[in-house]
This record gives structure tokens, C-alpha cells and sequence, in this order.
């Protein structure tokens, strides 16, 4: 029977070379000349730590991440800017930006939900952090897919080991 797998991964490599690039960016800028910008990525607990002069400044790093990120081929949904707002600490601006990678329980649920509320002739299983799709038909698996680039959910969704 053909099946995939939906998963919500981000690769480590590429998320770094986006941060090289960001602070290579920002060290070029004639803004932030002769200004206190650290752009930190902690690989072990996938969080970006960003630390500037203000607020304005922050945003533009973020702006500037967003935008490399996105050249570099990864989505802008892998940072979840929401969670923590910037706080000042002395004279300095800080921001930690957790990144995304693999599919929490509740987003599982809610993406079985949806598949299930769609009426298509699949099977689903959640397995850990990877959802299982498996269809009689390739088409329906297809529609799947289709149907879930339409959902909004604020996650980033890859489709990896379609088999048929």
C-alpha cells in the first residue's frame, strides 16, 4: 500500500549557514556600525539567542533572519517568535527564538483531526514525531498532501518516504 511520512524537521546545517550569513549581513550593515550585535545559535537546545542596542535593532535582525532563512530554503515558521518577547538587560536588548524541529503531540492530533475530517480513503498513525499516511491510492495520499499545504497551522510540514 503506498504511504509517507509527514514530518516538521529542520536541517541543522542549512539553519546554521542561514545564521553565518545573518551575522555577516549585520556586521556589513552601516546601521549596526560600531553597535553590540551577538547572533548565537545553541544547537543542543535549538534556540537562536539574539542581543542588541534597542528594540528597532532587534526587529531588524529579526527581519534580516527571516529573509536569509527563507533564501537559504527553510521556512520562516521554524522560529517560533511568539513564545518569549525581547527583554532589556542593562544597556542591552536580548531575544531567545526557539526553532521548531519535529511535530508536537498536540499538532499531531490536530493534523490526524484534520486528515480524518477531510473524508479521505487513508489510514493514519502518529509514530513519535512522525505522522504516518497510508492510502489503497497514490491519489488520495496526493490529496493529502494538497489538502494540508492549505491548513495554516504555523508549523512547517515536509513529506518524506512516499512509497507506492
Amino acid at each position: 500500500m503506498p504511504s509517507f511520512d509527514l514530518v516538521s524537521k529542520v536541517d541543522l546545517q542549512t539553519l546554521d549557514n542561514a545564521i553565518n550569513t545573518v551575522k555577516k549581513e549585520i556586521t556589513n550593515r552601516f546601521d549596526f556600525k560600531d553597535s553590540h550585535v551577538q547572533i548565537e545559535l545553541n544547537k543542543k537546545d535549538l534556540v537562536v539567542n539574539v542581543e542588541v542596542e534597542s528594540d528597532m535593532k532587534l526587529q531588524q535582525v529579526i527581519d534580516v533572519l527571516i529573509s536569509r532563512t527563507i533564501k537559504q530554503g527553510l521556512e520562516a515558521q521554524i522560529y517560533d517568535f511568539e513564545s518569549k518577547a525581547g527583554y532589556q538587560s542593562g544597556k542591552v536588548w536580548k531575544k531567545d527564538i526557539p526553532v521548531r524541529n519535529g511535530l508536537k503531540q498536540e499538532d499531531a492530533k490536530k493534523i490526524v483531526k484534520l486528515i480524518k475530517d477531510a473524508g479521505l480513503k487513508v489510514q493514519v498513525a502518529i509514530m513519535d514525531d512522525i505522522i504516518r499516511v497510508t492510502g489503497k491510492k497514490i491519489d488520495d495520499l496526493q490529496t493529502v498532501i494538497q489538502a494540508s499545504k492549505t491548513w495554516g497551522l504555523g508549523i512547517p510540514l515536509q513529506y518524506i518516504n512516499m512509497k507506492s
